[in-house]
């Protein structure tokens, strides 16, 4: 492979993406859950579930600002490397872009402060209101992002104007079907990362013997939360699977490693796949199948990458195993779930060590989905930024020249692998250290102490029955 400003620019901006990827993924799951989590405490007045979101709040902030930083440092290389694409497609990324910074950053902003300093400066109603639209904005900021990657994927809603794609019908690249799918899949798909971090967490603290109350609340609400969203997750990943096969076949191909076109079609479940010689080694198929999975029935015809120029064929090694190490880690996440309520409602849950101890090493499962996800998304597109109407090749920026971005990528390495070691120690410590019991903020006058309506902890939480390292008394 040749290391020319086009490929180098792909891999800088794989890496910046990689990186921030991972922090909105986290902080839009954890912003949900400590919403949930304070309305909790308001309803029901139990002093585990406001331990649990301070504790939760400290994480949250480090990982908010994390974000914030790779998120805006990505957004420079439309203007260094990218420039063509911004010239070409500007009109209508460039509003896209902006609304995500009106909507949801100054929604964000707004009620951040609240959140992190207006405990005891707010009423507790307005508190959980505030909890909700910091939720809601880092919802609003996934989806303009969703929208202008759903438009760049399938466009739609535009007209060529001298050379330049510009808006003809807004509510169509806003509101298109691609995007009404990708969205709540890319949702889901935060709140499954945040909800099996919760559950490792707890299942760690337990592990441990420290922090109980706490430990069995997060243990408990994040195993809940995850079984009833991953079946969900999949149906819309089949929606998702749906619209690759009728959009953007060459994709769907690639991630199927099929190279010729079958009637009825197998599926590969596991092969390497040699793009050389267009051929898979080492194949485990499974007859008919393919053609169930793709159209819905045992006997369709489902196109292979030789219906397509070379030119136009995506790589096919990284959608092909980057798609199944996803549809694995969902059926972890299922697995673990499932399973951990079926002990729950056993009552066996925080005695079965080898479980807990597959709950905690689970915590990545949803951050590799996440990665996995969007470098199937992204590689498949390849070699076009902007679906059947921009090449890649043909959107860096002219002037570019390999040293330069050699050398800018070696500095944003060096930056990130300096700056984010930090800041993950940081968030490291805090959830080593763990919830402790705030004396100086005691539950509100009136509370009643009410046992909450799904997933209970330990009755004797609501006494404040607890010292500062989370032990019983």
């Amino acid at each position: 492979m040749e290391l020319d400003p086009v490929i180098l620019s792909r891999i800088q901006f794989a890496f910046l993406i990689s990186f921030h990827i991972i922090f909105p993924a986290f902080t839009m799951g954890l912003a949900a859950w400590l919403a949930t989590i304070e309305g909790a405490h308001l309803f029901t007045g139990r002093a585990v579930y406001r331990r649990v979101f301070d504790f939760w709040v400290k994480v949250f902030a480090v990982s908010f600002g994390m974000g914030v930083v790779t998120g805006i440092v990505m957004a420079f290389q439309f203007g260094t490397n990218w420039s063509v694409l911004a010239v070409k497609a500007g009109s209508i990324q460039g509003p896209l872009l902006g609304y995500e910074g009106f909507t949801a950053f100054m929604l964000e902003a707004t009620f951040l402060g609240v959140v992190l300093l207006g405990r005891n400066r707010v009423s507790p109603r307005f508190y959980f209101f505030a909890c909700c639209m910091v939720s809601l904005g880092t919802m609003f900021s996934s989806f303009w992002i969703l929208a202008n990657n759903s438009w760049m994927q399938v466009p739609v809603g535009h007209e060529i104007i001298d050379g330049r794609i510009v808006p003809k019908d807004w509510l169509q690249i806003v509101l298109g079907p691609v995007q009404l799918v990708r969205w709540p899949h890319m949702l889901l798909a935060a709140f499954l990362t945040s909800a099996m971090c919760v559950a490792a967490t707890g299942a760690w603290y337990t592990l441990r013997k420290v922090h109980r109350d706490e430990g069995r609340v997060m243990l408990h609400w994040g195993l809940g939360l995850v079984a009833v969203l991953i079946p969900v997750q999949m149906y819309f990943g089949h929606l998702t699977g749906l619209y690759v096969l009728e959009h953007q076949p060459a994709k769907f191909a690639a991630i199927e490693a099929r190279w010729k076109n079958e009637q009825p079609a197998s599926e590969v479940l596991i092969a390497w796949p040699d793009e050389a010689n267009e051929r898979n080694l080492f194949a485990i198929t499974v007859p008919k199948l393919g053609s169930m999975i793709a159209s819905g029935n045992w006997t369709s015809a489902e196109v292979g990458l030789e219906s397509f120029p070379k030119e136009d064929r995506p790589p096919v090694v990284i959608p092909f195993f980057a798609f199944r190490i996803m549809v694995g880690m969902g059926l972890v996440m299922l697995a673990v779930s499932w399973f951990g309520n079926l002990l729950r409602w056993r009552g066996t849950l925080e005695t079965r060590r080898w479980f807990l101890w597959c709950t905690y090493l689970s915590f990545p499962a949803g951050f590799i989905a996440v990665l996995t996800g969007w470098y199937t998304a992204e590689v498949g597109r390849q070699p076009w930024v902007i679906y059947g109407m921009l090449r890649t090749r043909d959107a860096v920026t002219p002037s570019l020249v390999t040293s330069d971005v050699a050398l800018s990528l070696a500095g944003y390495v060096l930056v990130y692998a300096v700056v984010y070691s930090f800041g993950l120690y940081y968030i490291y410590k805090l959830l080593h250290d763990g919830p402790s019991l705030d004396r100086a903020n005691p539950p509100a006058p009136g509370a009643t102490g009410n046992r909450p309506l799904a997933f209970a902890g330990d009755a004797n939480d609501a006494t404040g029955a607890t010292g500062a390292s989370g032990g019983r008394a």
